[in-house]
């Protein structure tokens, strides 16, 4: 009897359906690596959640990505994830460093040494955006070191094996907050040396509101800071105007 829609397997079919899945049970599976349903979606660990911080995880977990915030001081981090609410939470550096496939850092470049010492080798692979930027008067030594190199090179010596990207290092924070109210107009200048990089960088300073403008390698980051031509607010086209006469 057959059913309309419904195959009628006779016993020599379900022999052959059972001898394939079983030759299926012992053939060995090639490893996958897990991804997000949707790939435009991205699961991001915050290290530093202030000013910078907290604005760019608000947008990215509004536009529908995973946040955790992450800071030395983690009830200030739950409390801005319950206030942001759904694909926000909070955690240790160490936390959110596991949990994203994207980290941002936001942190005093001070702070650096023994933050990294504490993360192990949880960065490595990943896409880290830094936002940080080395002020000697603040920061000591290390800005020092860190502006003799250049930012971008300082920043894939410090984060060895993760794939830099620098971002976000000369705009204020309340823009960074605002700037999906208008999206577009002004332009966020990024360097980084990896191809795949950059292209999620760049996917995440679109959802931020801005038109990311690359300026080049990792060798172009020193210009990525305040008090450089290409800081404060630009149209793509300016910025693209004045990386041009810029040189690594």
């Amino acid at each position: 009897m057959r059913v309309h829609g419904i195959p009628d397997f006779r016993r020599r079919d379900l022999l052959k359906v059972v001898g394939a899945a079983t030759a299926l049970s012992v053939m060995p599976l090639t490893p996958r690596v897990a991804m997000p349903a949707d790939s435009q979606k991205v699961k991001i660990g915050i290290i530093g959640s202030g000013h910078v911080g907290s604005a760019l995880g608000g947008v990215w977990a509004k536009a529908g990505n995973e946040v955790m915030f992450s800071s030395r001081h983690l009830d200030n981090d739950k409390k801005l994830a319950a206030a942001i609410g759904a694909n926000a939470r909070a955690g240790t550096p160490q936390e959110a460093a596991a949990f994203g496939q994207v980290l941002l850092f936001a942190v005093p470049y001070s702070a650096f040494p023994e933050l990294i010492k504490s993360l192990g080798n949880s960065l490595k692979g990943k896409v880290v955006i830094n936002a940080s930027n080395p002020f000697p008067q603040r920061d000591g030594e290390i800005a020092t070191q860190a502006r003799d190199k250049g930012a971008g090179l300082f920043d894939a010596q410090l984060l060895a094996g993760a794939h830099v990207v620098r971002a976000f290092n000369a705009v204020g924070a309340p823009r960074m907050a605002s700037a999906h109210e208008d999206p577009g107009r002004i332009g966020m200048p990024i360097a980084g040396d990896d191809t795949k990089a950059i292209e999620v960088a760049s996917r995440l300073v679109r959802q931020a509101g801005f038109e990311p403008v690359v300026i080049g390698g990792l060798d172009m980051g020193k210009y990525l800071m305040p008090g450089t031509p290409l800081a404060g607010e630009h149209t793509p086209e300016e910025l693209r105007s004045i990386a041009a006469t810029l040189k690594p």
